[in-house]
């Protein structure tokens, strides 16, 4: 059977299906490859170039019987102990890739102990709620938020859950306002690209000063599912990172800062697999000098 032959329409509900539940990929990718007869090489046709590409989905995975902390230390030679909170969690679900645990670890550690207040977006199973309570301890002011209501049923656990849109402006300032500010953000939401720069442009500007910005799972910026694409110019790195890096330069071009609400107070951005951290800190003005 020719890959032409499969109707649009069915190719669409497949990507659609996909986005919201990620984890049916292995089963799809079986009944496609298996059942249809495809070839491996003919699998990206199948859902456009830059979807969500019904690739073999065990390419990532781990030896199972070694065990995740140890997938974690050993190949990031990492020997912090959120390798093992992350390990055994228990009780709500959390999927984390793997690399992310000594990131998080390196730009956290200096909050940990502390009465920290961590925002997330996205809280799906309740887990990393579950896990940043363990990391940060007892002292932090853990929220997340979620479009599901469903997810109300984690509140209290952890921390608290508030249900509503992360591009509402008006429902994130109400959140900020009910936990006394903000020092961290993990915006690990919906990862679409019309969303990503509008929870920015809202919650930077409320981030403490010497506060982090995470922005998660931005390998979705290739996927067009979630409105992005291969150089496209909705993909987060061509436009909004990019808009950013010539912010940060500004002093040394006559076309201004094109995101300022976040681009006067960010001196650094960290660039990652998946992974952009924006630190929160005042803009000084570059000054030189030459000594002999």
């Amino acid at each position: 059977m020719s890959s032409k032959n499969i109707d649009v329409t069915i190719l669409e509900s497949l990507n659609h299906l996909l986005s919201n539940h990620p984890h049916l990929l292995p089963a799809v990718y079986d009944m496609v490859h298996t059942q249809l007869g495809l070839p491996k090489d003919q699998l990206r046709w199948l859902t456009g170039q830059n979807r969500i590409p019904l690739v073999d989905i065990h390419q990532f995975d781990y030896d199972r019987q070694l065990g995740v902390e140890h997938d974690i230390r050993s190949k990031y030679q990492y020997d912090g102990d959120l390798a093992q909170i992350y390990a055994n969690n228990k009780g709500c679900l959390v999927h984390k890739w793997h690399h992310y645990i000594p990131l998080y670890d390196r730009y956290f550690s200096a909050y940990r102990g502390k009465p920290i207040r961590f925002l997330e977006i996205g809280v799906s199973g309740g887990g990393s709620l579950q896990m940043w309570r363990k990391y940060f301890g007892e002292q932090a002011i853990i929220y997340g938020i979620d479009l599901n209501p469903e997810c109300a049923k984690v509140n209290g656990i952890a921390g608290q859950v508030r249900i509503g849109s992360q591009t509402d402006t008006e429902f994130l300032a109400s959140v900020v306002a009910e936990m006394g500010g903000v020092d961290i953000v993990l915006d690990d939401g919906s990862h679409h690209m019309d969303h990503i720069p509008v929870t920015l442009k809202a919650l930077f500007p409320a981030v403490s000063v010497g506060g982090l910005y995470l922005i998660e799972d931005l390998h979705t910026a290739y996927w067009d599912t979630f409105g992005g694409g291969y150089r496209a110019p909705t993909n987060f790195f061509s436009n909004t990172l990019q808009d950013l890096v010539d912010d940060m330069h500004h002093w040394y071009h006559i076309d201004g800062q094109k995101l300022p609400e976040v681009s006067s107070f960010c001196p650094a951005i960290h660039v990652h697999d998946s992974i952009v951290v924006l630190e929160k800190q005042p803009l000084q003005r570059p000054s030189r000098s030459i000594i002999a």
